[in-house]
C-alpha cells in the first residue's frame, strides 16, 4: 500500500518541510507548525479546521514491543487518513496506578525512570503521522483512573491512600472529590512537573528531531478533562489552587516549547462545576490558546440506547445548545474552541462490530453540520475528534471487558465495554460520513484534501 497525495496537499508538503527550520519563538515563519491568528487556527497561511479523532492507544501500538504493534499502527494511519482524519489526540502519559481498571503497562512509576518503550513508541507514532500530514494533540494526565491519572499521583504522595471510581463503599461523588486533591498536593504537581519536563523537551528518536521542533505536534494538553472537583462546596473552594496550576502548567509548557500551542483537555462546564465563569477563567490563562469542550449525551443523562424514541431527539437538541452555548464562551474570550469528544453507542446499546450504528450517525452528521454552518460566517468552532476511534481492534472476550494483558486495544478505556463507543474499520456509514464532512472542510478551503490509498503496481 502506498498514500498518493493530491495537488491540493502541496501546500501541506511545503509546510512540513519549512518544520525543518531552526528552533525559534513561534511566528507564521515556521508554517508547518498550527497557529493562531485572527482567532482562528492557521497552518501553512491558510486557514486550518479539522475533522479527527481519539486514539489513544496510538503510542502503545507505536512501541517496539511485545504489547505494540507497528504494521497495525500504519494501516490504522492510512485508513484514518484516506477517511479525512487529519487531527489525532493521543495520550502521552500514563502511570503505574493501584486503582482498578487501569492500564498495567504505563509510561511511568514512581520513579523518575520513564518507559523509554513506550516513549519510542510515541516518537513513531509522530513520525508516521508526518508521512500522512496528520498533526498530534498529546494529553500529559488524566483526572480519570483508566490511564492512573491525578489519582495515581496523590497515592504516591499521601501516604497510599486511594479511591476507586464507583467504589460501593465511596460511592460518587468521593473519586471526583479524591482527584481534585492533585491541585493542593504540591509534591504530587513536582513529580507531574518533572515529567512535563522529560516529555516536552524529548527529542524523538527515529527524526532525531526535538519535539519542539516537531510540526506533527498541533498542542500540548494539559489533562484529560481536569476538573476541579464535584459540584459542592469543596469544589468551589478549590477553584483558585484549580486555576492557578492551570496557568502555571500551561505557562510551564510553553517555556519548554515556545512553538506549540496549549489546551487544557476540558470537558466544559459540565465539567467546571457547571458554571460558566468557572470555564471562563480556566481558559483566560494568557497561556492558553483555544478551548476545548467534550459531549457525553449518555453520561449526562440526555440519551437511553434503550429508549431512544423518548431520548434521541433532545439528545439532538441539547448538544445542540450545549454547543452553542460553548461557542458563544468562545466569542466571550476570543480564542478558538474545538470539541474533542463526543461519542454515542450503537443502536440498542450493544457493543458488537454487527449492530447498526443509525443513531450515532446522525449525531455525528448533527456535529459536523453545526461546524459547516459556522465556517459560513468564520466563527470559531474549528474542529472535531469523536471519541473513539477503534479500527481494527476487537474485544478479546465474550463480556467485552477489558482484562490485563489485552493487546487488540480498542478505543474504549479499561474501565468501559470494547464497543461501547468505538468506530471500527466496519462502520462503513460513519466513515462515509466523516469522509463527507472532510471533504466539506476541504471544498470551504479550512482543511486538507484527502489522501488517497493505492494499491502498489
Amino acid at each position: 500500500m502506498k498514500l498518493h497525495i493530491g495537488p491540493l496537499l502541496i501546500w501541506l508538503a511545503t509546510a512540513l518541510v519549512a518544520g525543518d527550520a531552526v528552533a525559534g519563538p513561534a511566528s507564521d515563519a515556521r508554517p508547518g507548525f498550527v497557529r493562531i491568528q485572527d482567532q482562528q487556527f492557521t497552518l501553512g497561511g491558510k486557514p486550518y479546521c479539522y475533522v479527527g479523532a481519539n486514539v489513544w492507544f496510538g503510542a502503545y501500538l507505536g512501541a517496539d514491543e511485545e504489547f505494540g504493534d507497528r504494521q497495525r499502527l500504519q494501516r490504522e494511519l492510512d485508513l484514518l487518513a484516506s477517511s479525512g482524519l487529519s487531527n489525532l489526540r493521543v495520550l502521552g502519559a500514563s502511570e503505574k496506578s493501584p486503582l482498578k481498571d487501569s492500564l498495567t503497562i504505563t509510561f511511568r512509576d514512581r520513579s523518575n525512570a520513564y518507559n523509554e518503550a513506550l516513549l519510542r513508541g510515541l516518537d513513531y507514532l509522530l513520525a508516521e503521522m508526518a508521512k500522512r500530514g496528520m498533526k498530534a494533540v498529546i494529553y500529559l494526565n488524566n483526572f480519570w483512573e483508566w490511564s492512573g491519572g491525578m489519582g495515581t499521583y496523590l497515592y504516591w504522595t499521601n501516604g497510599g491512600e486511594f479511591i476507586d471510581l464507583n467504589d460501593p463503599q465511596h460511592p460518587w461523588p468521593a473519586f471526583a472529590d479524591f482527584s481534585a486533591g492533585f491541585y493542593v498536593n504540591e509534591q504530587a504537581r513536582a513529580m507531574f512537573r518533572d515529567y512535563i519536563r522529560a516529555v516536552v523537551g524529548r527529542t524523538n528518536t527515529v527524526t532525531g528531531r526535538p519535539y519542539r521542533d516537531d510540526p506533527s505536534i498541533m498542542a500540548w494538553q494539559l489533562a484529560n478533562e481536569p476538573r476541579p472537583g464535584y459540584r459542592n462546596q469543596l469544589g468551589f473552594s478549590r477553584l483558585p489552587q484549580y486555576n492557578a496550576w492551570v496557568d502555571q502548567t500551561a505557562a510551564l509548557i510553553k517555556s519548554l516549547d515556545p512553538n506549540h500551542l496549549v489546551s487544557t483537555g476540558s470537558e466544559g462546564t459540565m465539567g467546571c462545576l457547571q458554571d460558566e465563569q468557572c470555564y471562563l477563567d480556566a481558559h483566560g490563562s494568557e497561556h492558553i490558546d483555544y478551548l476545548t469542550f467534550h459531549m457525553w449525551p449518555k453520561n449526562w443523562g440526555w440519551f437511553n440506547a434503550r429508549n431512544p424514541g423518548n431520548t434521541f431527539a433532545q439528545t439532538l437538541e441539547k448538544s445542540a445548545d450545549y454547543i452553542y452555548r460553548h461557542m458563544a464562551l468562545a466569542e466571550r474570550i476570543g480564542k478558538p474552541v474545538v470539541l474533542e469528544e463526543f461519542g454515542l453507542e450503537r443502536d440498542g446499546g450493544g457493543f458488537s462490530t454487527g449492530l447498526s450504528t443509525s443513531l450515532r450517525d446522525r449525531f455525528y452528521q448533527t456535529v459536523f453540520e453545526r461546524v459547516e454552518q459556522d465556517l459560513e460566517t468564520r466563527g470559531l468552532f474549528r474542529g472535531t475528534n469523536f471519541w473513539t476511534w477503534g479500527g481494527y481492534g476487537r474485544a478479546q472476550h465474550e463480556d467485552y471487558r477489558w482484562q490485563p494483558g489485552d493487546r487488540s486495544y480498542t478505543g474504549d478505556p479499561p474501565q468501559e465495554q470494547q464497543g461501547l463507543n468505538s468506530v471500527f474499520d466496519t462502520d462503513a456509514s460513519t466513515l462515509d460520513i466523516i469522509r463527507r464532512h472532510a471533504q466539506n472542510l476541504a471544498a470551504a478551503d479550512c482543511g486538507p484534501a484527502l489522501y488517497q490509498i493505492a494499491d502498489e503496481p
